[in-house]
C-alpha cells in the first residue's frame, strides 16, 4: 500500500516528461484557427462590469510565453467581485505550459478546505465538469472553480489535459490550450453556497464567449 503513492507520483512525472520530450521532437509549424484576442474580451457581461488587474512580473515569468487575462467583475460596488483568470498558450511545444492552480495555491499560503468537482451548463444544453475548491488562508476564504479548455473540449483533470495535448498534436498538429479560473472571496459571515451562486451567475455569462478566444 505504501508503494502506491510513489507509483502514482512516478507515473505522473513520467507522463509530464514524456509529453515535453514528444512535443519538442515535433517541430512542424502549428496552424491555429482564427480567433479573437483575449485583450478584447468584453468588460461588460450582462450586469457585470470588469476591471483589468496587472500580473506581477515574477508571476509572468513563471507563467511563461502565453496570453493572459486577469480581471475583476462586479455587479454593484457593495457586492463581492468575481475574479476571472484566463491563460491561453498558442503552443506548448517549447516549455511553456499550463500550471495547475492546486500546485500554486500552497505557495501563496492558501490551503484547501474542500475539494470536489461540479457540473456547469453550456449554452448548447450540455454540461461540463470543472474543479471546485474552497481554500483558506488564516480567516480568509475563497471559492475557486477551474478547468482546462482546448479545441472545444473541457476537462477538469490536468493529466487528461496532457493526454489530449499529445493526442491533438498527433492528430491536428496543434498544442494550444488554456486554463480558466473563476474565484470569489467570501465575505465575513457569507456561506460557500452564496458565493457559489454568485460564481455560477457569472460563469453563465463567460462560457458562451470562450470559443471565440480559445479556438476549437
Amino acid at each position: 500500500m505504501r508503494k502506491r503513492p510513489l507509483l502514482r507520483l512516478f507515473l505522473a512525472v513520467a507522463l509530464l516528461a514524456g509529453t515535453t520530450f514528444f512535443l519538442q521532437l515535433r517541430s512542424r509549424a502549428e496552424l491555429l484557427p482564427a480567433h479573437e484576442d483575449l485583450a478584447s474580451f468584453p468588460k461588460q457581461l450582462g450586469d457585470w462590469t470588469g476591471r483589468d488587474l496587472p500580473i506581477e512580473p515574477d508571476i509572468s515569468e513563471v507563467l511563461g510565453a502565453g496570453v493572459f487575462l486577469l480581471r475583476d467583475y462586479a455587479r454593484a460596488p457593495n457586492e463581492p467581485s468575481v475574479n476571472l483568470f484566463v491563460a491561453y498558450f498558442p503552443s506548448q511545444r517549447m516549455g511553456s505550459s499550463i500550471h495547475s492552480p492546486k500546485n500554486c495555491l500552497p505557495g501563496g499560503g492558501w490551503m484547501p478546505l474542500e475539494s470536489s468537482r461540479m457540473l456547469l451548463s453550456r449554452p448548447d444544453g450540455k454540461t461540463v465538469t470543472v474543479n471546485r475548491y474552497v481554500i483558506a488562508r488564516g480567516l480568509d476564504r475563497q471559492l475557486v472553480l477551474y478547468w482546462y479548455q482546448a479545441h472545444g473540449r473541457v476537462v477538469p483533470s490536468e493529466y487528461w489535459a496532457k493526454f489530449y495535448l499529445v493526442a491533438d498534436a498527433i492528430r491536428m498538429n496543434r498544442t494550444d490550450g488554456s486554463l480558466i479560473r473563476v474565484l470569489s472571496v467570501l465575505d465575513r459571515g457569507e456561506t460557500v453556497e452564496e458565493a457559489q451562486l454568485r460564481e455560477l451567475a457569472f460563469t453563465g455569462q463567460v462560457l458562451p464567449l470562450l470559443d471565440r478566444y480559445i479556438p476549437r
